[in-house]
């Protein structure tokens, strides 16, 4: 996997739109022009990997754009060695920028291909995660409490098996909604008390339940 003088450019142009539409944390953007978005795209989309936008990815997913990764990843307010469950591992770029700001993954997908292409990329980038093949509605309850979860798809309602697996004192970033989400943050602030509050409308594809095995 190649990573050139032209690639980084492109990435650190990337860093400069972001940093000049929203005031993003400074260790979310150094993570970002760190990590090499090309190794994560389909060869045919090479060429708009730094482009702000979705690409798509195998299995009928997508790669979110640059700005909502950042968004997601900002709002997490994360923390060195946080124990962060991740739902929907796609190809894997999101489980890379978080284990390069030093968090420790836990990442859940549902699709075989994805879950086998995601291991794969970040073993070749030398970056280290924990990677589950299963439904993400479940979560990992046997690895619970979480610092911090992510959920990279789009849940009709905030899945009541997540909530009860964030810490006291953690957060949650999800998308909720239909058609459009709204970005979500759920802040456990006791054993039976949380904090909601929502940060603008996105889209994403649809949170499902169960596994896949393979894709015709």
């Amino acid at each position: 996997m190649q990573d050139n003088f032209l690639h980084k450019g492109q990435r650190k142009k990337m860093i400069e739109q972001l940093r000049r539409s929203f005031p993003f944390d400074g260790s979310v953007l150094a993570a970002m022009e760190e990590v090499p978005r090309h190794w994560f795209v389909d060869l045919s989309y090479a060429a708009e990997a730094y482009s702000n936008r979705p690409l798509q990815i195998a299995a009928g997913q997508t790669i979110s754009q640059p700005y909502t990764v950042a968004m997601q990843t900002h709002l997490l307010q994360l923390k060195k060695w946080d124990r962060v469950l991740e739902v929907g591992t796609g190809c894997g770029y999101q489980t890379a920028i978080l284990v390069t700001m030093g968090a420790m993954v836990y990442t859940i997908e549902r699709q075989k291909s994805l879950y086998l292409q995601a291991q794969k990329t970040l073993f070749e980038m030398g970056k280290q995660a924990i990677f589950h093949y299963g439904d993400g509605y479940e979560g990992k309850p046997l690895l619970a409490p979480f610092d911090k979860i992510i959920v990279t798809c789009g849940a009709p309602e905030i899945p009541q098996k997540l909530l009860a697996q964030l810490a006291v004192g953690g957060r949650m970033v999800i998308p909720v909604g239909g058609g459009i989400q709204q970005m979500t943050v759920v802040e456990r602030l006791s054993e039976k008390e949380y904090n909601t509050t929502t940060h603008g409308n996105y889209k994403f594809v649809p949170m499902l339940e169960g596994r896949v095995k393979s894709e015709g």
